[in-house]
């Protein structure tokens, strides 16, 4: 879906120009740590993006992926380590930043009684719109979220898929160069997640800069330019999704269902041949499958077959399932 097609779109959004270099990372962290009690939820994390792309952080919940967001934002203090956001230290800096990115929670914040029209308003003023743009960006804002006859219902009266396009349009009152979105289509219908995907789409081909949490594989795979698999608080390898699967796991899965034998010597034989597997519930899924000799696959029954995904990859690294 493109920035052309009906639904959530940006299209009238002047292309981003950045202030800070070029040269000048998106984001930066280096080294950072965040515990709660004898938990650490982010266990020295190294992140660098670039300005201008999408990066999805992959990951299952409890990876850490919502905690860095909060420190991104300064709701949450790093233990140790740097983070900078366009060049500006955080938490010191935390002000310049906030005003030079718009951010999408994981959770719903509209303030249910006010109005559509009043909800943005609100944030107008909190992201600094000049007084004589204002107007122009409440109107523009209302317009991508097809909320335009909307702009006095309350918000308590807006359907769920109608409120997460309003906290879409939010952040982007002030057209922002940097957009953090924590987990933006958890929960949500199928047709308002691709109006979501247009959304990023036209976002990368104005320049912005879009961070994007999510445990979706689809998702990952279908918006990011690249992709940052994290886990236990890090992140474990990072890459676009055709190099990580084609490094990982190959072009083709196959999943055998054990004989007599059982699984566990099923998975013993594919192993020993050097291959990579993974369990699938009663069945074991072999990664690389079109590099099997016919000498193995002749000892194995006749396979379901199936391209290789992320998935395949984030479970062959962590042994976790995104789900």
């Amino acid at each position: 879906m493109t920035s052309s097609d009906p639904g959530l779109h940006v299209s009238d959004r002047a292309p981003a120009t950045p202030s800070a270099s070029p040269d000048v990372p998106a984001l930066h962290l280096r080294g950072v740590v965040k515990r709660f009690g004898s938990l650490t939820a982010v266990d020295g994390l190294d992140l660098e993006v670039p300005q201008g792309v999408v990066l999805g952080l992959l990951g299952p919940n409890g990876a850490g992926k919502s905690t860095t967001m909060k420190m991104l934002t300064a709701q949450s203090l790093a233990d140790e380590g740097e983070i900078r956001i366009l060049g500006h230290e955080i938490p010191a800096e935390s002000k310049w930043a906030r005003a030079r990115m718009g951010v999408v929670p994981q959770h719903d914040n509209l303030d249910e009684e006010l109005t559509v029209e009043q909800n943005l308003r609100m944030f107008s003023f909190l992201y600094r719109v000049p007084r004589a743009r204002r107007r122009e960006a409440i109107a523009r804002a209302m317009r991508i979220a097809q909320l335009e006859d909307r702009g006095d219902t309350v918000v308590e009266d807006l359907s769920g898929g109608m409120r997460r396009r309003l906290l879409i349009v939010r952040a982007l009152l002030h057209r922002p160069e940097l957009v953090l979105m924590d987990e933006p289509t958890v929960g949500l219908d199928p047709q308002v997640r691709q109006d979501l995907w247009g959304v990023i789409d036209a976002l990368r081909q104005e320049g912005a800069t879009v961070l994007m949490s999510t445990h979706y594989i689809e998702e990952a795979e279908r918006l990011s330019d690249e992709v940052a698999l994290m886990a236990a608080g890090r992140i474990i390898e990072r890459g676009t999704p055709a190099d990580l699967v084609a490094k990982y796991a190959g072009t083709t899965v196959e999943e055998y269902t054990p004989d007599e034998h059982g699984i566990d010597v099923l998975e013993n034989l594919i192993r020993d041949h050097g291959f990579t597997t993974r369990r699938t519930g009663t069945a074991v899924s072999v990664l690389r499958a079109e590099e099997l000799p016919p000498s193995l696959r002749d000892r194995l029954t006749v396979p379901l077959r199936r391209a290789s995904n992320l998935e395949d990859v984030f479970v062959t690294l962590t042994g976790e399932s995104v789900d």
